[in-house]
């Protein structure tokens, strides 16, 4: 049988010898003890939709991570519509499977983008791209937006958009200091920080009355996140039948495209007409240098339109609960004034380099984004060969969902996972595997904004505990998260700031 069929022409032998070859692989590895993914334990198809849905799954995966792992153990699989997962909660097995990630390693499929940028005609941005097209336009930001010299350049303009905030806070307070649904105002804060890195100018967000098209942008960027979950499990069939899902999430999509086409646009126009009257043009600005690399300018509309909102997620869920937890443990709070205060020196407004110098500052960071990861789940699929993690056989493109928020939570890494300690990262007697707590990713497909975000995030938090003594909602009200694709406050967050 093999002889006939090697006498087949290559091209069409070609399949046949490379199946044969993952045939051996993996009749080598059941020969050495490795276990198939018929072995590995999960939920039926219909209890797994009984979680998601019945029990309002979709806004509980984070806690469905923490339930996987007590009844199954740290590796089990479960089918999402037609998507068969892997899902991976333990630091050491999420170690093996991002050491094995190859070349271009592939995050997840994120269909439902990818069949929007099919449908409208629009390039890849680096959330969506993949393999060699992706590794060229990170290779080309990552000048800009990895390297701490490149980063700390931007200080004096994040300062700005912090200056604008407490201004803002001050002006929203009501009766004894409380500030309403804070979450609210720091999304608009990290629109407005974004965009001034972005496009080196102002949209408006912190103002008494914000543009329309602005508050539209931001109910876009929620709408489209809401539904993205939804239109991944559904078959592409399914949006004749119920169509609804997906022309809001298209019409979510359109609107966010356009309105940062509009200001890349208007920003080009205004470098064109200073280089008509012999002007000399100079900026710092991301898409100033993503214009003059030579790539198609749909490309510069995508990856600007995919870091504008993957910038104001991570600033305003991460500011929000650090203010929450801050307001409940006053000791904490002050113990960090201090050191703010120690650092500057009488100064009232930090700046990058004196983030250097404030290591608790970093760690009470570190610990919020261990208890509240922006993204509770990341994933992987590997595309180059097939993998064993944890004594299992993954064949090669197998959807790999890494469960940070049950690593994070874990009692046997991090003890009282639930308590907020940011000393704990400071303590020198007590190690935490490398991999228990990554919120931004590890590798080459870790957060290319992770620098520029974590600044904005040191600098506002700074100030605001300079200007403010932060108190909790006088009614007690105490609020847990939710998963929105991204996790997320899943009641308002209401807190008094205490003029100093």
């Amino acid at each position: 049988m093999l002889q006939q069929a090697l006498r087949v022409s290559g091209r069409s032998a070609f399949p046949l010898v490379k199946w044969m070859e993952r045939w051996a692989e993996r009749a080598s590895a059941r020969q050495q003890g490795v276990k198939t993914l018929k072995e590995m334990p999960g939920p039926s198809i219909a209890s797994f939709v009984w979680d998601l849905f019945a029990r309002q799954g979709l806004s509980r995966l984070h806690e469905l991570q923490v339930e996987g792992v007590q009844r199954y153990g740290p590796m089990w699989k479960a089918s999402f519509g037609p998507i068969l997962t892997v899902h991976v909660a333990e630091p050491a097995l999420i170690e093996q499977v991002l050491r094995q990630e190859g070349q271009h390693p592939m995050r997840s499929d994120l269909s439902s983008w990818k069949d929007y940028r099919k449908h409208r005609g629009h390039h890849y941005g680096l959330l969506t791209a993949e393999g060699e097209e992706w590794q060229a336009v990170r290779s080309l930001l990552g000048k800009h937006m990895l390297r701490p010299k490149a980063v700390e350049a931007y200080d004096q303009t994040l300062n700005a958009v912090v200056s604008d905030l407490v201004a803002k806070l001050r002006h929203r307070r009501c009766s004894e200091g409380l500030v309403t649904d804070i979450s609210s105002e720091f999304y608009r804060f990290g629109l407005e920080g974004i965009s001034s890195v972005l496009f080196e100018s102002r949209l408006g967000c912190l103002d008494e009355v914000v543009p329309e098209e602005t508050e539209r942008f931001i109910q876009s960027i929620n709408t489209m996140f809401v539904r993205t979950l939804l239109t991944m499990v559904m078959p592409k069939w399914l949006h004749l039948l119920v169509p609804q899902p997906w022309n809001v999430f298209c019409q979510s999509w359109d609107y966010m495209f356009d309105f940062a086409k509009g200001h890349i646009d208007k920003r080009l126009a205004d470098d064109a007409e200073k280089v008509a009257r012999g002007e000399q043009v100079e900026g710092r600005y991301l898409t100033y240098f993503l214009s003059r690399t030579g790539l198609p300018i749909k490309t510069v509309y995508s990856n600007i339109t995919e870091l504008l909102l993957a910038g104001v997620d991570t600033i305003s869920s991460t500011l929000s609960w650090s203010l929450y937890e801050l307001s409940r443990h006053p000791e904490v709070q002050a113990s960090l004034r201090d050191e703010v205060l120690s650092v500057l020196e009488g100064r009232s407004i930090p700046e990058a380099a004196d983030v250097a110098r404030m290591p608790f500052l970093k760690a009470v960071v570190k610990e919020v984004l261990r208890l509240y990861p922006v993204i509770p789940a990341n994933a992987r699929v590997i595309t180059e060969k097939d993998i064993q993690v944890g004594g299992y056989l993954i064949p090669k493109n197998t959807l790999i969902t890494l469960c940070h928020f049950a690593t994070s939570r874990d009692p046997a890494v991090f003890p009282n996972p639930d308590d907020f300690q940011p000393d704990r990262w400071l303590n020198k007697d007590q190690s935490h595997h490398p991999y228990a707590s990554i919120p931004f990713g590890v590798g080459k497909r870790s957060c290319i904004g992770r620098r520029i975000a974590e600044l904005e995030l040191y600098l506002a938090l700074a100030r605001i505990l300079i200007e403010f003594d932060v108190k909790p909602d006088p009614e007690g009200t105490s609020v847990k998260p939710m998963t929105r694709t991204l996790l997320v406050p899943e009641s308002v967050i209401n807190l008094q700031f205490i003029e100093r």
